[in-house]
């Protein structure tokens, strides 16, 4: 019996240490392009709705890899489909760093996100399956340390951008080559590990058409599809917004990226015993009103208030684990297929969400005046305010749920 529980107790380390280790690379590879996109941007000559158009369609990417990653954890299991997530994005690292030309790059960056989707419904799935107990906690928890992670990305890229080796200065491509690098970490713990639930049967499995008509389901949509694009945006317009709108320097701007994760990471790491304890919907509109508010309190207030975009994190953070303890508590049979329909819509809107802000910066600009000071200013206010709208829709409909689910008493 001791060697059995020690054994136990030996598998589930590996399960923890895939998941946190997981979720490190993941805080990485989502999180290092904010220093990257301006110097990017400059060697392709994109202007800033090219930029928008070209996150988009590498979100597709990801929302293609959410569609089918469901598939293939059915058909070889969770622990081939971790693996194959993190191989695929070491190899869109080498990619990434030999890309010269705007096709290979684009390409190259399109795999990534293409590893990014797997590795995003892989880690939701495990997380559903492990964590029975405490569940708002341990999601929170887990998905702390991709705050913790996307609080030294910025830096560590922008650091790493400057290092010279064997006369070579690494510069974006190397940075990505290096970090992409690091997933051979859980590719080793998960080669070790075994997983719960590969085995079950798929007559115990909920299928689509059923988990469809719940419209808490859809609800939870789009509270995680608003929610995740104003969360995303930021990595992804953050630094180019205060570059060029206040003219910071580049580690500047990095380190209020770097401040938006760290107050987003401790948001994880201390508040989710919050959530189990208030009840995951009031959570929910708590801390998107609290982003949503932040945001713009910090755009209309200028420069002097621009920490306030680092406080943005506290709120934004709770929502995606949030988001995944409900399912996993409501949809305990099965929730491999909520998570995939959930997390695949929400693919859809992250693809819609940066070619508006793109959009809505370079409309914005030409209105006032595309070469003009004025005009870039205004744009960027614009773009960058819809991403606090975003966080503000969130809140309203997770006020619309938590009436429904009250009125069926039906609140977790």
């Amino acid at each position: 019996m001791e060697k059995r529980l020690t054994k136990v107790n030996k598998m589930y380390a590996m399960q923890l240490a895939t998941i946190f280790v997981g979720f490190i690379i993941f805080g990485f590879s989502e999180n290092i392009k904010g220093p990257a996109i301006p110097r990017i941007q400059f060697d392709f000559m994109l202007n800033e709705s090219q930029l928008g158009t070209l996150l988009s369609l590498n979100a597709l990417g990801y929302l293609i890899a959410c569609s089918f990653t469901a598939f293939l954890t059915r058909l070889w299991g969770i622990k081939i489909v971790s693996i194959a997530a993190f191989g695929t994005m070491i190899v869109s690292g080498v990619l990434i760093y030999l890309s010269r030309s705007y096709p290979m790059f684009s390409s190259s960056y399109f795999l990534m996100y293409i590893g990014n989707g797997m590795l995003e419904i892989a880690l939701a799935i495990l997380g559903a399956r492990i964590f029975v107990k405490n569940t708002g906690t341990m999601m929170n928890l887990t998905h702390g340390f991709y705050g913790l992670s996307s609080t030294v990305a910025p830096l560590l890229a922008t650091g790493l951008m400057s290092v010279t080796v064997f006369g070579h200065t690494l510069d974006w491509r190397g940075m990505y080559l290096v970090m992409l690098s690091l997933s051979i970490l859980p590719i080793l713990y998960a080669w070790r590990s075994s997983f719960p639930d590969d085995d079950l049967p798929h007559d115990d499995r909920v299928p689509l058409k059923i988990r469809m008509k719940d419209p808490v389901l859809w609800f939870m949509v789009a509270i995680l599809t608003f929610g995740v694009v104003s969360e995303l945006a930021v990595g992804g317009w953050l630094v180019n917004y205060l570059e060029k709108a206040y003219e910071w320097s580049a580690v500047t701007a990095s380190g209020m990226l770097s401040a938006f994760f760290f107050c987003f990471a401790l948001a994880r790491l201390l508040l989710g015993p919050v959530t189990d304890k208030i009840g995951f919907i009031l959570s929910l509109i708590v801390s998107s009103g609290i982003s949503a508010l932040c945001t713009f309190a910090a755009i209309l207030g200028g420069e002097g208030l621009a920490f306030l975009f680092a406080a943005a994190g506290i709120g934004i953070a709770m929502i995606y684990p949030t988001v995944m303890a409900f399912i996993a508590k409501r949809y305990s049979s099965g929730s491999d297929t909520a998570i995939t329909l959930t997390v695949t819509l929400m693919g859809v809107g992250s693809v819609i969400g940066n070619y508006v802000i793109g959009g809505i910066i370079e409309g914005i600009k030409h209105i006032y005046g595309a070469e003009t000071r004025t005009g870039l200013i205004m744009g960027l206010q614009a773009g960058y305010g819809f991403i606090g709208l975003c966080a503000a829709i969130s809140a309203v409909f997770s006020c619309f749920l938590y009436r429904y689910l009250k009125k069926r008493q039906e609140l977790i």
